[in-house]
């Protein structure tokens, strides 16, 4: 006869079937955003606002380099700042315009007139979401000609 002792028993948690309180959270500040898109640039859908914001952002994030794109990163809903940090730095920075015609040829249909529809709905959503600080520091990376895109006016300096 064998005699066996008994194990003790080992319990295993079952998985949440809730996100958890932080990924819903994140999740709420990326519809936010998108859905703040929307309502700037008037689009019909909530994934079509979502389909433009990712695009302009991923065009956009290549664009800002160092500590402001660190910030830019930071300061956004997780999803957007990942959309921002993903990006190859540009080796050559665009004008303005450059980057409005590089966003029209992402955007399926797009010419360079609703792709600065497109740019601009983006960025001014995002200029009021990091605030004016970090604005005027991103905008003072980029060539001139970009305050627009970012629904401000250009100053320039006197000589």
């Amino acid at each position: 006869m064998t005699v066996t002792t008994p194990q003790p028993r080992t319990t295993i948690p079952t998985p949440s079937l809730r996100p958890r309180a932080k990924e819903e959270a994140e999740n709420a500040d990326w519809l936010e955003l998108t859905e703040a898109v929307r309502d700037a640039g008037q689009y019909p859908t909530r994934v079509e606002a979502e389909r433009v914001t990712r695009i302009v952002l991923s065009a956009f994030g290549g664009h800002v380099t160092g500590d402001e794109r660190v910030a830019l990163a930071q300061a956004l809903p997780r999803e957007a700042g990942r959309v921002i940090a993903s990006q190859i730095p540009a080796t050559h920075p665009l004008t303005a315009r450059e980057f409005v015609e590089s966003v029209a040829t992402r955007i399926e249909g797009s010419t360079p007139a609703t792709a600065r529809w497109d740019v601009s709905s983006v960025l001014s959503v995002l200029s009021d979401h990091i605030g004016e600080p970090l604005t005027t520091r991103v905008l003072a990376e980029l060539p001139p000609g970009y305050a627009l895109l970012f629904g401000r006016a250009e100053l320039a300096a006197t000589l």
